[in-house]
């Protein structure tokens, strides 16, 4: 079958990358698709985004990136994802990549005006949400791992709100029948997020939080893996 096109639009942190691996690596892995099945194409180095209709889905990565600076390489990208999407190819977006998903589609994207949003929270399903594909049966609210300054602050048209957060309205989206933005972060542990409020403790009390709180609030969570598995059977994979 057709691989699976992981799109990478930045990298973790040092010390997580050295430990743990990257966004692509967390991704794989949450999916439990097996490696040599997926194709990882660097667009923030300039790497070429193949054809579509040669994938059998795609996933875009978070970055430390601001999309507010509208970068070449995203903008590049986000003209490729409008085609995705027309073609009906699976498309996933996580944090940057969902404001990638909405900005391609006609949305916009600027900084939270409730500040950073980190650590663990809830995700509350909407009608919409309960029913979906990827985050229906699972509970509501969900518990998920979130670690981003700027949000989708409008939907593009046609866009169905799956879910929304104490500090986020837009948690997630999906467009057409087989397109979904995540503002929350599926392949995320809590290392991973313990690791982002560390590094983000000033722009935390900035925010006006208290970043021991947010730290202490910190768990794991099952929900993400399923949400990842679940798209990837989206993508004709089997996770069995």
């Amino acid at each position: 079958m057709n691989k699976l096109l992981v799109i990478k639009t930045g990298s973790t942190a040092e010390d997580l990358r050295r430990k743990k691996g990257d966004f692509e690596d967390w991704i794989i892995d949450g999916m439990g698709i097996p490696r040599d099945q997926a194709l990882i194409v660097d667009v923030q180095n300039g790497e070429t985004l193949p054809d579509p209709v040669e994938l059998s889905g795609t996933v875009i990565t978070g970055s430390h990136d601001m999309f507010s600076e509208r970068l070449p390489w995203s903008e590049r990208t986000a003209a490729w994802l409008k085609g995705a999407v027309e073609t009906g190819l699976p498309v996933l977006g996580i944090c940057y990549g969902h404001q990638l998903l909405a900005h391609a589609m006609g949305g916009e994207v600027q900084f939270n005006p409730h500040g950073l949003e980190v650590g663990t929270v809830e995700v509350s399903l909407t009608e919409n949400g309960l029913a979906d594909p990827l985050l229906g049966d699972l509970g509501n609210p969900l518990i998920l791992q979130v670690s981003h300054a700027q949000s989708v602050t409008r939907l593009p048209v046609g866009a169905r709100l799956l879910a929304s957060s104490a500090m986020d309205p837009h948690q997630a989206f999906s467009i057409g029948q087989r397109a979904w933005g995540v503002q929350f972060h599926p392949e995320f542990d809590a290392e991973a997020v313990k690791t982002y409020i560390e590094i983000d403790r000033s722009e935390i009390l900035a925010s006006g939080q208290d970043p021991q709180s947010v730290l202490e609030g910190v768990r794991d969570t099952p929900y993400g893996d399923v949400i990842l598995q679940r798209f990837a059977a989206c993508c004709g994979f089997s996770t069995a």
